[in-house]
């Protein structure tokens, strides 16, 4: 990975725990360095950062120890998606909501277009990325 690539991702992360930016900002911006998928793990407060080459980065996340619910529900997660994507919530606010939902983790598959929220056993709630709005005429 090179350091404009790690900038970028550092950057993002760094936004993302002030609650400064986007999920879609990041993902536009991590689709520019080339990046394939990302992995927030809120067990360990990190997120594991994948090229396609299988190059990879580790950024710690300096957000609140929470205890994570037993018990994973779909629908909170979705739910929680849904306030971020109207704007309502920013991430220090949805690491809250989806780890009340008992969300341990998810996959974002940037290549794939979707993010995979999953629970301590193995639950797993997938999200389908918004379609762009159609181009301007």
């Amino acid at each position: 990975m090179n350091q404009q690539q790690t900038a970028v991702i550092q950057e993002c992360a760094s936004l993302s725990m002030q609650g400064k930016t986007s999920f879609g900002d990041v993902v536009r911006r991590l689709v520019g360095i080339g990046l394939e998928r990302y992995h927030a793990d809120y067990t360990r407060h990190e997120n594991t950062y994948y090229m396609p080459d299988g190059d990879s980065l580790v950024v710690g996340l300096d957000h609140a120890a929470t205890n994570i619910a037993e018990d994973f529900s779909a629908a909170g997660v979705e739910a929680a998606v849904r306030k971020a994507q109207r704007g309502e919530i920013f991430y220090p606010e949805f690491v809250k909501l989806t780890t009340a939902a008992g969300c341990v983790g998810y996959f974002v598959q940037i290549t794939g277009r979707q993010v995979i929220y999953f629970g301590r056993k193995g639950e797993q709630h997938i999200e389908k990325f918004p379609s762009a709005p159609p181009a301007a005429k």
